[in-house]
């Protein structure tokens, strides 16, 4: 056998391609899931990012073939007594220095723990710079209502929000943190503060934001269904900057896009941060008082994420609607279709069919569209605030007029 062999032709990227790159240098360690098929978890998330220049270290917290949403996979979880081993061995060879931390979904409470002792560690190695090491928490929990994880990991992320930078809960976990159900923009907003001030975190975006109808003053059945994403940086003394950006709810079912938008929040947060002069080296990456919400480093950052999201969305959609049409579910059912797992089939073709469409879709990471009906707009987001002590002060001034009478 000739010891020669003809490389394969890789693509490279061009000058420009390189000169377009939106971050300085960024190392990240990611540490969430690992799928073979599909794009969740780190296999999302790490790619998303070194496609947009990051240099990312990927620690995987379970193996599996696919995602859960197929209701069916194989693989295995790391045990935190893994994770633990794995960061040791980047510390021996001194290949612990990364600018970023992600941190995604760990399969137990003892993970979660594991994962804290690393951050903490990553934390004090940066604590005499300022700004040089950012910690985005994903606290995957569960969603709608319900936890797909175990009871005792709650208190083990709420161990966690004071080492965190950023956290990115959807509303459930939102709710689950902070102990308060959302279901308008005023116990949204309590519950955002209630995070701010209770475990002093700097930033905060709630992910896939939706009231009921009677919630909000502008929907109707003029308006097409909302999503929003509702985000803070706090005040010096605590106290929210809030911004919401909404786009249209797409009609179909993906998963991965929370750590889409995690990854994509890293890079446009960092290339935000690092065009004010001093602010990365600001602990925390927190802009001063006087910046209004709309015009915070995460609000322009979300906005450009939601951008991106928002089109290759949209492209996925397309294509899963043609695979699933003419040549897919539309065409004769065959023998198997009409065994007894027809069903089963069926939701595996149509959950296959979803999976996110990124590789062919880099563009629109890069360079997220202006316009048109994926454009995100950032808008202050103004609630009525919630006076807790007024209304128990008049609770017990009725009390006490009662009593009189």
């Amino acid at each position: 056998m000739s010891s020669t062999f003809r490389a394969a032709k890789l693509p490279i990227m061009s000058t420009d391609d390189l000169n377009e790159l939106p971050v300085p240098e960024t190392r990240v360690l990611a540490i969430a899931s690992h799928v073979v098929y599909g794009y969740v978890g780190n296999t999302m998330a790490a790619f998303v990012m070194q496609a947009m220049g990051c240099e990312v270290a990927a620690l995987n917290t379970v193996h599996f073939s696919n995602h859960t949403g197929y209701k069916q996979w194989r693989g295995t979880r790391a045990s935190a007594e893994e994770i633990r081993d794995l960061y040791e061995g980047l510390q021996q060879s001194f290949l612990n220095e990364f600018d970023v931390m992600l941190t995604g979904y760990l399969p137990s409470a003892e993970a979660v723990d594991a994962v804290g002792t690393i951050g903490r560690d990553l934390k004090l190695k940066s604590s005499m710079k300022p700004g040089a090491f950012f910690w985005v928490l994903d606290p995957v929990m569960g969603d709608e209502g319900k936890l797909y994880v175990s009871e005792e990991v709650v208190p083990a992320y709420k161990n966690l929000l004071r080492d965190a930078d950023l956290i990115l809960p959807n509303q459930f976990e939102a709710e689950t943190l902070s102990g308060i159900r959302i279901t308008t923009p005023a116990t949204l907003q309590t519950a955002i503060s209630n995070l701010h001030k209770t475990h002093r975190l700097p930033h905060i975006i709630v992910t896939s934001v939706q009231f009921p109808p009677s919630a909000t003053t502008t929907t109707t059945s003029f308006f097409p269904p909302m999503l929003s994403v509702v985000g803070s940086t706090a005040l010096s003394d605590g106290t929210p900057r809030l911004f919401s950006i909404s786009v249209p709810a797409i009609d179909c079912f993906f998963s991965g896009t929370g750590d889409m938008f995690a990854a994509l929040t890293i890079v446009r947060l960092r290339e935000a941060v690092s065009a004010i002069t001093g602010l990365s080296t600001t602990k925390s990456w927190v802009s001063p008082d006087s910046v209004p919400a709309t015009e915070l480093p995460l609000a322009k950052a979300v906005e450009k994420v939601l951008s991106s999201m928002q089109v290759i969305l949209e492209k996925t959609k397309v294509t899963r609607d043609k695979a699933l049409g003419e040549g897919g579910m539309g065409r004769p059912l065959g023998i198997m279709e009409k065994e007894k797992d027809s069903e089963k089939r069926s939701h595996l073709r149509k959950t296959k069919a979803a999976e996110i469409k990124l590789v062919r879709n880099l563009d629109d990471l890069r360079r997220p569209p202006k316009g048109g009906k994926g454009r995100c707009v950032a808008v202050e987001f103004k609630v009525e605030e919630v006076k807790e002590e007024k209304k128990e002060k008049k609770e017990e001034e009725e009390e006490a007029g009662n009593g009189d009478s």
